[in-house]
């Protein structure tokens, strides 16, 4: 596979690549190149460019050119689909349900961008401007860094990609190194599709330094990324030093509150799609399992019915339900966490071990309120961590001890209570009776604390990447 700059296919300037594996069995699938500075430095050049031709480019048109791209992806749904699958190691259905959100989040972000009206103050809104009319406008901040993760790469490339280019700027996409390849097969549909030659660019390689060339370049205006909040705080530094604008969506230790008057089954049934999904690779993911001392051997018993009953396995065979993480890398590290929690205090009671890349579906009880992962230690992979806890008071202060806060949830049949538990959360978005792992496309998502700056989505993502422009008309009434 090769980069997308300046509207043709290209490799590194000094023919270095990567190897791209298959993390559920280790072979070798594809190579990337890895970019170069004066790759990186190029590409900026042509999307300042382009920007420039793009920006001209009418809003109508440039959705008559993602109608063109959602077409092309239709066409290409199913080879998109196993090549996510096979990159990236999650279950071949989840991948082709992350490519069939492809139409809905780039024509959802067309419709918004069709109805981006400017204000109008007319005169006399205060005193002494009695003969003066003010009038709004949008207008593209201009070249854009989308850093990407690996978990949900085209989800977020949806995210950030569509708006970015509706707005008129130029974007550089900046794919994980683990799993690039779709990433690089939509980019170039983009271009298939009638963007601007430059104007949207895919540039392959090591985030420590294809990352760091990007986000450290003057002529960078905004860097959006979703990743960890250690490389946030980096990424902030490195656009203070230039001023450009950052939108960063980071990391997340949700608490999933379960309290006295719970609907059991429903809270095990959530379980399920809120932390076994993407093998537990989401940052809105529950992590933190809040419940009631008094329900917890029953909410143990029914989650782990529901656990033991998942196919894991390989991510290529359409039953898999669970298949492995993005590395063994990755899987070390959560099995590490694991015992980390159980010498802290906790209890397996499902699970717990790791074969390469997979680990076992683990259910994890009677974890202190002290614990490393009762705050801040982020799994990142199929953990159930669980933390009894007295009341609904105890569940918020615990729930509100950690440095994040991304999203959170509760399970009660007390709507009064919901809601207050809802509005004491310190974080960025709260569900009732569901897991915390929502997000549709048209919401704002976005977290409190260390899990981020700004909010994306189709309501909110355009003030993230647009200026705003006063014209008056001075005495002209």
């Amino acid at each position: 596979m090769k980069m997308f700059i300046n509207g043709m296919e290209a490799d590194a300037s000094d023919k270095a690549v990567i190897e791209i594996t298959n993390p559920a069995n280790g072979k070798v699938i594809d190579t990337v190149p890895s970019a170069t500075e004066e790759d990186v430095k190029n590409a900026i050049a042509y999307a300042a460019d382009a920007q420039k031709i793009w920006a001209k480019v009418p809003i109508s048109k440039k959705v008559e050119i993602f109608d063109k791209f959602i077409q092309l992806v239709e066409e290409n749904k199913e080879d998109l689909a196993q090549t996510l699958c096979a990159e990236n190691g999650k279950p071949i259905t989840e991948a082709r349900g992350e490519i069939a959100n492809i139409p809905i989040a780039f024509r959802g972000f067309s419709e918004r961008a069709k109805h981006l009206y400017g204000e109008t103050f007319p005169a006399g809104m205060e005193p002494g401007q009695d003969n003066t009319i003010l009038v709004t406008k949008r207008e593209p901040i201009g070249v854009c860094v989308c850093i990407i993760p690996f978990n949900f790469p085209c989800d977020l490339f949806d995210q950030k990609v569509a708006p970015t280019l509706l707005a008129g700027n130029a974007a550089i996409v900046k794919p994980s190194t683990d799993n690039p390849l779709t990433l690089c097969k939509l980019t170039k549909l983009l271009g298939d599709a009638g963007v601007t030659p430059g104007a949207i660019q895919i540039v392959t390689g090591r985030g420590s330094t294809v990352g760091n060339w990007l986000c450290e370049n003057p002529d960078v205006n905004l860097i959006t990324m979703t990743g960890s909040t250690t490389v946030g705080i980096q990424t902030a530094k490195n656009a203070a030093e230039h001023l450009a604008h950052v939108a960063l969506e980071l990391g997340g230790n949700d608490a999933f509150i379960v309290l006295d008057d719970a609907d059991i089954d429903l809270a095990a049934k959530e379980v399920i799609w809120g932390r076994m999904y993407n093998t537990g690779q989401v940052c809105c993911a529950s992590k933190r399992f809040l419940v009631v001392k008094e329900r917890v051997d029953e909410f143990i018993s029914k989650t782990k019915a529901l656990i033991e009953a998942l196919k894991v396995g390989d991510p290529a065979e359409e039953d898999t339900q669970v298949g492995c993480l993005i590395s063994e890398d990755a899987a070390i590290k959560v099995e590490k966490q694991i015992q980390k929690t159980v010498e802290q205090g906790g209890k397996i009671v499902l699970g717990g071990k790791r074969n390469g890349a997979y680990i076992e579906p683990t259910i994890i009880t009677d974890i202190p309120a002290t614990a490393d992962v009762a705050t801040d230690m982020e799994i990142f992979g199929p953990v159930v961590s669980i933390i009894p806890v007295k009341d609904e008071e105890e569940a918020i202060k615990v729930a509100n001890s950690s440095i994040f806060g991304l999203c959170g949830c509760v399970f009660t049949k007390d709507m009064k209570r919901a809601v207050r538990v809802c509005n004491a959360l310190e974080c960025g978005g709260t569900i009732i009776n569901g897991a915390s792992f929502y997000r549709s496309f048209e919401m704002p998502f976005g977290g409190y604390k260390y899990s981020g700056i700004g909010t994306e989505g189709v309501m909110s993502t355009f003030d993230e990447v647009t200026h705003t422009k006063t014209i008056v008309l001075k005495n002209i009434v």
